[in-house]
Order: C-alpha cells, then structure tokens, then sequence
C-alpha cells in the first residue's frame, strides 16, 4: 500500500508539502500541486482517514446507543439520525445494548475512546456516571427517546400525556378496566406514561390494572405474557395499553389464544406506534410518535455541540413532542 513518502518521493517534494497539498493549503504552488495529485492518482494513494481525523480532533462519526432495532420505534429514529448526519458529512457507528447495561458500558467506552465526536443515547440509566464523564471530556451527549438526565440535552415525548390520553380514548369506546403493560419505572418513558394512565384513572373513577412481565421490554413475548397475567388476576378487563406494538402484538395473540375477540371483548392500544401496526390482521390503533422528526433533531443537537468552539457555550436543550393518534381496527 502506498504511503505519503512514496507520494512525495515521485512528486519529487517533501511529505510535509504533499500534506499541506492534500488539505487543500493555498502555500502549495499550482503546478506543484498537480504534480503531487498526478502522483497520488499513479499511486493509487488513500489517506487514513482515520488517523488525519485523530491529527485534527474529529472523527466525523456519530455513536448511536439503542435498546433494540427490531419491530421498535428505535428504527425509524436510527435511520433519520443516520441521513441527518450524512447529510453533515458525518458517518453513525450503532450499539444495540437489549437494556444490558454492561453491554451500554462496553459500547459506551469504545465510543468514547477514539470513535465518536458525539453520542445519542437511549439508556438504561445504569451508567449515569460513565455518560456525564464522557460528556465532560468533551464529546456531547444527547438523550433521544429517554431521558435520565436533566444535565444533558434530549429529544423525547410528552409519555404522561400519551398515558392521560389513551386512557381517555378507551373511556370514550366503552372501556371501564383498562390495563396497561408497564416496564420498569426507572426507565421515563414507563414511569410518565404510568403517571398519565394513572392521573386519567383517578378522574374518571377507574381502578388500576398493571402488568410487569419478565424478560426484555421491546418484544412480542413481554407483550403476550403481561396480557395472560393480566387476564388471569383481572377476568374484568377490557382494554389493554401497550407501550409499543411489538407489546401489542403479543397482546393480541394472547388475546386470541384466549378467545378475547378484539375489539369486541377487549381493545388494544400501543402507546409507540410503528408502521408495522398498520400491516397487521387487525391493524393496530396507536399513539403514534414522531420518529423522524425526533431522529433528525437530536443530530442537529448533537453536530452543534460538536461545531461548537467552545462546547461550554452551547445551552441544554429538552424536546418534547406531542404523539398522535392514530385511529384503527383494534380499538
């Protein structure tokens, strides 16, 4: 492989002059310039992108931290995140962490240690003192989707409203024992969006049904065995809320294996809409968050932390958007 001796040596110049010529220095003479360039094109040099990234202190690189990718609303974000950045000039470097926190530490720290200019992060809250380390050296962090810390810039969504008004949705189709699917409430997305469904509960009389399956939030099976455990303590209920359609999906099917038809006997709704809901046997009504928009705004947080001259300068930033319904078979 060529290297920027080998350059110099048949342009006939010093590396030091090929170096300036190829970061484009107006110091380098015209003529000197195309010889050095027809040197690199006969050589078929490549610089290391990397290592002139390490000499200027930027990378050029986004890490993106999410739980999961599958059948989640973490999709639609990661690919807005990527085409935002690519339009800056950056690349994405992704860690899908399925909420283990080693897992996020492990990510984290790579990241930190030479691969990123900046991270977005959807965490588990774990690692709470890795991630204000990494912001204090220098390289931002902004929260998308979750927020665990109010010192560091997010992008999320109004979940206490989202709760309040799914409760108030099925209040208005019949339903007078609605249940939700919860996660830990450590995690802010399930703790507002408990507080919501709760807050809702209490202005219209209703008693709370809740459900914590084990296993990992993001998926069909947390969905399917938080409904059977619900049916079983609670022969009552008539609606479920989902925190997602991965969660609703499972609801469903254990909803039919229950001979719950649905809407008719129990109505679901998923509180983090993905267009895989609308795909469905019985398309799945939901509180449709907006994803792009989210992914798009949380690079721009993040590329303006990393322009910025003096990161200090650059203010905390808390988004919040508003998720809509979206109005379908299942309820």
């Amino acid at each position: 492989m060529p290297t920027l001796k080998d350059v110099a040596k048949l342009a006939c110049v010093d590396v030091s002059t090929v170096s300036r010529a190829l970061n484009n220095n107006p110091c380098v003479h015209a003529e000197t310039k195309a010889r050095i360039m027809a040197a690199v094109e006969k050589l078929s040099y490549r610089p290391n992108l990397l290592a002139k990234g390490l000499r200027q202190g930027k990378r050029h690189t986004i890490g993106v931290v999410v739980p999961r990718l599958h059948l989640t609303v973490f999709s639609t974000v990661a690919q807005a995140i990527e085409e935002a950045a690519r339009e800056k000039g950056y690349a994405t470097l992704l860690c899908s962490t399925e909420d283990d926190p080693q897992i996020e530490k492990d990510g984290l720290s790579r990241l930190r240690n030479g691969l990123a200019d900046g991270i977005l992060l959807a965490g588990t809250g774990k690692n709470k003192k890795l991630v204000r380390d990494i912001q204090a050296s220098g390289i931002p962090v902004t929260q998308i989707i979750r927020i665990q810390d109010d010192t560091l810039s997010s992008v999320t969504v109004d979940y206490d409203k989202c709760g309040y008004e799914a409760v108030k949705y099925l209040y208005s189709r019949g339903s007078r024992h609605p249940g939700l699917i919860t996660g830990s409430l450590k995690l802010s997305p399930y703790k507002f969006r408990y507080q919501g469904y709760k807050r809702a509960l209490d202005e219209l009389g209703l008693r709370e049904i809740t459900s914590e399956a084990k296993g990992f939030t993001n998926s069909l099976d947390y969905g399917y065995q938080a409904t059977l455990q619900m049916l079983k303590e609670h022969p009552e209920l008539d609606a479920i809320l989902a925190a997602m359609d991965a969660q609703g999906i499972g609801a469903m099917r254990a909803l039919k294996e229950q001979k719950k038809r649905v809407p008719r006997d129990v109505k679901v709704i998923s509180l983090t809409g993905h267009k895989i809901g609308n795909m469905l046997e019985t398309t799945l009504t939901t509180l449709e968050m907006p994803a792009r928009e989210i992914g798009r705004k949380a690079a721009q947080l993040v590329l303006e932390q990393i322009d910025a001259k003096d990161k200090s300068s650059v203010p905390i930033q808390h988004v919040e958007y508003d998720s809509n319904l979206i109005e379908r078979e299942s309820s």
